[in-house]
Parts: structure tokens; sequence; C-alpha cells
């Protein structure tokens, strides 16, 4: 009889295959394991990074390695970056997920959230791992998100088509206003509708 935690893995391993097959902005790359402990991710998506000179530029390509440790998953994913992110809740060992993990969350969820993440769709200024990052965030609240695009798949019941609101930036890096004067407050946005994707909404705590 399989063991709780392989029943889980295997769930998960079928539930991203399954959510993320085909659709071009979330990607699974690599895997370790059977069923995998260990993936990599490629979120083809906007983001921004802060360059050799200072400079805060956008790119949109960048990789997530996710490690579902002995813990998982009464304890959350180790998820660290494996290219450079200029946000509130990553560093360069770790991504924060701490304020919304549960084991009842799905895999593929945070998947998504962190997606959102990047392009700047979700944020927590209260306790960033980047205050660098939070600051820029709180005092550039009008350029965000830096990518609008919904993340996530379209619902099983949805066409599903290639997200083109918003266009990929052109090749050459765009900079982006650096962190001056005092933090502005972040305002949160709306409340959802109950008839819209739940994704879709801006999450800003601050």
């Amino acid at each position: 009889m399989l063991s709780p935690r392989i029943r889980r893995l295997k769930l998960d391993h079928d539930s991203l295959f399954k959510r993320f097959n085909g659709w071009p902005l979330i990607r699974i790359v690599g895997t370790a394991g059977m069923p995998p402990e260990l993936y990599r991710f490629q979120y083809l998506v906007r983001g921004l990074y802060v360059a050799p000179n200072g400079a805060i530029l956008e790119r949109d390509d960048h990789l997530l390695e996710v490690n579902l440790s002995l813990g998982y998953p009464r304890r959350a994913p180790q998820c660290r970056m494996l290219t450079p992110v200029f946000h509130p809740n990553f560093d360069d060992s770790s991504v924060c997920i701490g304020d919304f993990w549960a084991a009842s969350e799905s895999l593929d969820d945070l998947i998504i959230r962190i997606g959102r993440m990047i392009s700047y769709q979700e944020y927590n200024t209260k306790s960033p791992l980047n205050g660098l990052a939070a600051k820029w965030a709180a005092q550039n609240s009008q350029l965000l998100p830096v990518d609008a695009r919904p993340i996530a798949p379209p619902l099983a019941d949805q066409p599903q088509a290639e997200p083109a609101s918003v266009p990929l930036p052109t090749p050459a890096a765009q900079e982006i206003p650096p962190p001056v004067g005092t933090p502005s407050q972040a305002q949160p946005s709306a409340a959802p509708r109950s008839d819209e994707d739940p994704w879709e909404q801006k999450i800003v705590i601050s």
C-alpha cells in the first residue's frame, strides 16, 4: 500500500501535467524522482530583476525550482528561483510562501501563485524578504502589475487560448524607476465580484 506522502506526490504529478499541458506561460522543464520530488518550472511572464549596474529591468523568462521535502505536504515546499527576480517576497535562496501555504493547498495552485508574484499581480510588503523591492513596489504601485495577463490556465469549461491581451516586452530591456524618497502606501484592489475568475485579481498586502 502506498504511503499518504507517495499518494500525494502522485496526485501532484498528475495534476501539474494535466493543468499546464500546452499552457504557454508555465512549463515543467525538469523533474527528479518517481513520483517526482523535485520540479523545475519555466515562467514566460514579465517580471523584474536588478542588473549589475543597479538598474531595475524587465525580463520575461524565469526558472523556479521546487523541492518537496520529507515533511511535505505538512511542511511547505522549498521554492527558490534559479534566475534573478526583484520582488518583495523573493531573495536569492527562497520564495516566501508561508503566508498562504497549507497542506490542503494544491501544488499547481502554488505554482500559479508564484507566477502571479513574479508578475507583481500579488505581493506583500509587510514582512518582505527584499526590503528594497518592497520600498520600490510601494512607491511605484501605479506601474503594477508588470504583466497583467492571466497566469492561470483557463478553467475546464473555458476555451484555452494563447494569452495575448498584454504583449511580451521587446528584446530591448526597459529600465524601471528606482526607489526614491519615502514609500507611499499601496492600496489593495477591490474585492472580486462573484462572477470573476479569482486568479485575475491583484492582491496587495501593505
